[in-house]
């Protein structure tokens, strides 16, 4: 049986965290990596690494195209441009806008399959959150991340003007966890569920109060949390901040008559992007096998049927984990 062909777009922490689980696949081999950078600096990779311009070359050489940009900048500039030619699938992550994100990408594949916003959130735990409201619709759902790196917003802080380095980490109120837990539904805002500290190696001449202000005003990320801006140098960064954890969980509180329950769902990762890498792998083998049915457009992880997602046929999965 042949196998899937894979090429990933971006070697950044999740392209790396991609290659990894594609490389344990048993059921995919990768073909080509894909970058802005110069390739000839890329010397670790594990398969050819070309230019940007040169995947609309290799259209019928790679089935799935695992897009590995950020969201603030690189998907919603690349995601449109590669669904147009090939089957593809990301982890954009900018929640508030992935309507209008999917449409783009709906527009651009005419002809392929773009599994969009396939990670863990977006990603499994909307899968949890769907189904959590479905069994209980009396009820309430809550989402909690932490504490750990944020890729997304972390690379939005690296985009500010005067920024070097940056990082991210979002931080669960221990209060509003509690009170979630105990099957109370509060109303709870953003800001009332997480802090988000944000650790920044500025620029040499750079105007610090500027920046922190920048990147508490930001829309989408920022601006709805109370947020902290530490300046720290280089050198405390990669000693104290070079790990990638994170996690979170959701919880859903609801009542059947007179009965309340809470379901809960949680992740702790020691590699935020390595797990998001292996949730995209896993969609790359669904997109492969919708495309193969003429199941085109942008699709999300709400789409998709659990049973093609595992290298594993129906009947097997039936036997075996049903």
């Amino acid at each position: 049986m042949s196998k899937i062909r894979i090429g990933i777009v971006g070697y950044g922490n999740i392209g790396r965290g991609v290659e990894k689980a594609v490389l344990a696949a048993p059921d995919m081999e990768l073909r080509a990596i894909f970058t802005r950078r110069d390739p000839a600096t890329i010397l670790t990779a594990a398969a050819p690494v070309l230019t940007l311009d040169d995947a609309g070359t290799m259209y019928d050489e790679i089935d799935v195209m695992l897009m590995c940009g950020g969201s603030a900048t690189d998907l919603v500039v690349q995601g449109p441009r590669f669904a147009a030619l090939f089957n593809i699938v990301d982890s954009y992550d900018t929640h508030a806008k992935i309507p209008e994100y999917m449409a783009s990408i709906d527009e651009a594949a005419k002809y392929t399959t773009a599994i969009i916003s396939a990670g863990w959130d977006p990603g499994l735990f909307s899968m949890m959150r769907v189904l959590s409201s479905s069994a209980l619709p009396d009820g309430e759902s809550y989402t909690f991340w932490g504490r750990g790196v944020s890729q997304g917003h972390s690379d939005a802080i690296r985009h500010v003007e005067g920024v070097r380095d940056a990082i991210q980490y979002t931080v669960p109120i221990d209060g509003a966890v509690d009170a979630v837990r105990s099957g109370t539904r509060p109303q709870l805002q953003a800001r009332d569920k997480h802090l988000r500290e944000c650790y920044v190696v500025a620029e040499d001449g750079s105007d610090k109060q500027v920046i922190a202000e920048t990147i508490k005003a930001m829309p989408d990320y920022f601006a709805a949390y109370d947020t902290s801006v530490t300046f720290i140098n280089e050198e405390t960064l990669k000693s104290n901040h070079s790990g990638m954890p994170h996690g979170g969980f959701v919880i859903h509180s609801g009542a059947t008559g007179d009965n309340g329950h809470v379901i809960e769902f949680s992740l702790k990762l020691d590699s935020n992007p390595e797990f998001t890498g292996s949730v995209m792998v896993s969609y790359a083998r669904a997109a492969f096998r919708m495309a193969a049915e003429g199941l085109y457009g942008a699709k999300t992880v709400l789409d998709v049927p659990l049973a093609y997602l595992s290298c594993k046929d129906r009947d097997t999965l039936i036997k075996e984990l049903l």
